[in-house]
């Protein structure tokens, strides 16, 4: 379990050029920082990139995964629960419609 102390956010919505989607979907790239014992921590820091869809069907997570900030490399790791709904309800309250 990594420890999630979000520091901040960049979000982009993201344009469907067909209209082949339905709702609106985000690209939320979420600093967070990691404490220096955790196996994930990096001096380069560890970002979390998510597509964060809102339809009629309400908000939720699409996709997400956990990289290191300046090389963009993906890291193998998934977040839990807990932590998954933190990032749930992070997303959904900084959303721009």
């Amino acid at each position: 379990m990594i420890s999630l102390n979000i520091t901040g956010h960049t979000v982009e919505k993201l344009v469907d050029p067909f209209g082949l989607l339905s709702g609106d979907r985000f690209e939320f790239f979420i600093d967070i920082e990691v404490d220096e014992e955790d196996e994930l921590y990096t001096d380069k820091g560890i970002g979390i990139r998510v597509l964060f869809v809102v339809d009629d069907n309400g908000s939720k997570i699409s996709n997400y995964h956990l990289y290191e900030r300046g090389t963009d490399k993906v890291l193998d790791f998934e977040l839990e629960e807990d932590e998954e709904l933190l990032v749930f309800n992070y997303c959904n309250e900084n959303i721009d419609i």
